[in-house]
C-alpha cells in the first residue's frame, strides 16, 4: 500500500504535459485494441461472438494504465534505460488484446486449438489474461513511478556538465 500511496503521490507533481501524453496515449491504445477487436464495429474487422460484459471496463482499465506507462517515458531520452518495465508493458497490452479479442476470430487460437478448443479452452481463460495484463501494467506503473520519486534525475540547468556532481 505504501508503495501505491508514494506512486500517486509522484503522479501529484506531474506537469500537464505529461498528464495530455497520458490522456493521448490512453486513446490510442483503446482504438489500438477496441477496432481490430471490433469492440467498436467497423467495416474491416468483425466478431462472431459478441463482446462480453467485461471486455470494455477492462479495456478503459489498461488504456488507462497504458496511457500513464507512456507518460513516465516523457523525459530526457538519454537517461532512460528501463527495459524490464517497457516489457512489461509491453505483455500487459498484448495480453488485453487476446484478452477482449473474439475468441474464434483470432486466427492464432485457431490454428493451434482449432473453432472448439478456442471455445472450450481459450474463452475461459480470457478473463485472467486480462487480470494478468492489468497486473504486469500497474507493476510497471508503479515501478516506473517509484524510480521517479527514488532516483530522480539531475537538473539540466548546466548545460556544461549535466552530472555536476561527478568527480
Amino acid at each position: 500500500m505504501k508503495r501505491l500511496t508514494e506512486a500517486l503521490g509522484v503522479l501529484l507533481e506531474w506537469p500537464a504535459r505529461r498528464w495530455a501524453v497520458t490522456v493521448g496515449a490512453a486513446i490510442a491504445f483503446a482504438f489500438t485494441i477496441a477496432i481490430p477487436t471490433a469492440l467498436i464495429p467497423n467495416p474491416i474487422f468483425g466478431r462472431k461472438i459478441p463482446p462480453t460484459w467485461w471486455s470494455w471496463p477492462a479495456l478503459i482499465v489498461s488504456s488507462v494504465l497504458g496511457g500513464l506507462l507512456v507518460a513516465t517515458y516523457v523525459r530526457d531520452p538519454a537517461n532512460d534505460d528501463d527495459v524490464a518495465n517497457r516489457r512489461k508493458g509491453t505483455a500487459g497490452g498484448l495480453l488485453t488484446f487476446f484478452a477482449v479479442g473474439c475468441p474464434v476470430c483470432n486466427k492464432v487460437v485457431l490454428i493451434v486449438l482449432g473453432s472448439a478448443g478456442a471455445l472450450t479452452w481459450f474463452e475461459p481463460i480470457q478473463p485472467v489474461l486480462q487480470a494478468v495484463a492489468i497486473a504486469l501494467l500497474a507493476w510497471a506503473v508503479i515501478a516506473r513511478l517509484e524510480g521517479e520519486r527514488f532516483c530522480p534525475l539531475p537538473s539540466r540547468v548546466d548545460s556544461g556538465n549535466p552530472w555536476p556532481d561527478a568527480r
